[in-house]
């Protein structure tokens, strides 16, 4: 056997013929690692980038002690256990012109949010509980010694990773790194992965369809999904059923591309010779998933014109192709892209209001819409669930999950929901 098959055939529950889908996910992840190649570009350019090299940080944040609100800082020790205490105003601090001098007992200080804390100031009232009045201020019971401050360094220690390698860059991280003064970062290359559609039945939008032919809605559907990645993509278009085309095709989009992603063509009986060509390649297996839609799926590594890529076959019907997309091929490629860790979409108990027929066996991932009824959120399918409506995708906000060992759905019964928005 050859690599990966062999390395697959070590898990007791593999069967290329029924395979589970949450192992079959599994697989692919612990066959694939991270691209190399590293890239030092401008901090606004990182949005939406891997981080190929932890963030170390050259500061404490905060820099210094600091109020965490507007008000008045004092001595904890000055504080009357009951009763008002009542401290004479000496002088401002604000964030950016903090006040020079120190207080002592009985005094304190207006400071506003952000500002440090003058020497001696250990505590924080803020301003709507106090009564400030010729020069004084009444401070109320209550209060605790050490409320209301930042201390410097809490979020973040000088020489300490501020963020760690893998990480997805997004506005949050955008801003944290830049809060240390850093302009540049040190960034995974972009992932590069191309795709094309299979299929002599298959029209190109724009000109007349022939009798018999379809149009081509899953090179955009592609597009569209990787393209929410953020990956270098390049579409190859339509290759038509030929085995010699395929071949050449297959070889350049690897000498080219770190992943190749391929819709139809795999399913048994739909081109023989698919399997021949890929294998003349590499190493690719073909494997029919126990899910609904997406059975046949292929994956694998190929060789090319001076390069490789790892394959994946998806299957041809519209719905298939999202739903192994998302569920098998995103994850990879984010692990390829070196995310890490790879997020991954919670499943949420929801109150299902339809009922779903179901046998055990195998898992589905039923188009749902999830809203919000007199009772809370709850979920229904959509109507239609055939793998050839590409409307009930567009309609659905979820997918209702159900695994094997589930059957029949009735009215009312907690289903898992994986939320599209963020995975879409």
């Amino acid at each position: 056997m050859t690599s990966l098959a062999r390395q697959f055939s070590c898990h007791d529950a593999y069967d290329p013929t029924a395979l589970n889908a949450d192992l079959g996910r599994q697989l692919i992840l612990d066959a694939v690692s991270p691209i190399s190649g590293i890239e030092h570009i401008p901090l606004r350019d990182a949005l939406g980038r891997v981080l190929a090299q932890p963030v170390i940080s050259p500061i404490d944040v905060p820099a210094h002690d600091n109020s965490a609100m507007d008000g008045y800082g004092l001595r904890g020790e000055d504080l009357k256990a009951d009763g008002d205490t009542v401290l004479d105003i000496i002088g401002s601090a604000f964030a950016g012109q903090g006040f020079d001098g120190s207080i002592g007992p009985g005094q304190a200080v207006r400071i506003m949010t952000g500002a440090p804390l003058p020497a001696g100031v250990d505590t924080v009232v803020m301003q709507e509980v106090t009564r400030a009045a010729d020069g004084k201020v009444t401070i109320p019971a209550g209060q605790r010694r050490g409320q209301n401050v930042r201390r410097a360094g809490e979020d973040l220690r000088a020489g300490l990773p501020a963020l760690p390698a893998g990480r997805l860059i997004r506005p949050a991280e955008l801003g944290l790194v830049a809060s240390l003064g850093i302009g540049e970062v040190a960034v995974r290359r972009r992932l590069r992965v191309a795709f094309f559609s299979t299929g002599n039945e298959i029209a190109t939008i724009g000109t007349p369809a022939a009798p018999g032919q379809i149009y081509d809605s899953n090179r955009y559907t592609i597009f569209g999904m990787l393209s929410r990645l953020g990956f270098d993509i390049i579409d190859i278009g339509v290759i038509r059923d030929d085995p010699d085309v395929l071949e050449t095709t297959l070889r350049e989009a690897a000498g080219i591309a770190d992943a190749v992603i391929t819709s139809g063509g795999v399913s048994v009986g739909e081109a023989d010779f698919t399997r021949d060509v890929m294998a003349r390649l590499g190493e690719v297996l073909f494997w029919k998933i126990a899910m609904k839609p997406g059975r046949p799926m292929a994956f694998g590594h190929i060789g090319g014109n001076d390069g490789s890529a790892w394959l994946f076959g998806l299957p041809g019907n519209p719905v298939a192709v999202m739903v192994t997309f998302y569920q098998f091929a995103r994850p990879a490629l984010m692990r390829l892209a070196g995310i890490d860790p790879i997020p991954e979409p919670p499943l949420l108990p929801v109150p299902c209001a339809t009922p779903i027929r179901k046998s055990p066996g195998r898992t589905e991932f039923i188009r749902g819409v999830l809203f919000r009824g007199d009772t809370g959120w709850q979920v229904k399918s959509t109507p239609a669930q055939g793998s050839g409506i590409l409307s009930s995708m567009a309609d659905a906000n979820c997918f209702i999950v159900l695994g094997p060992a589930q059957g029949n759905v009735a009215e009312g019964d907690t289903v898992q929901v994986q939320v599209l928005d963020g995975l879409v």
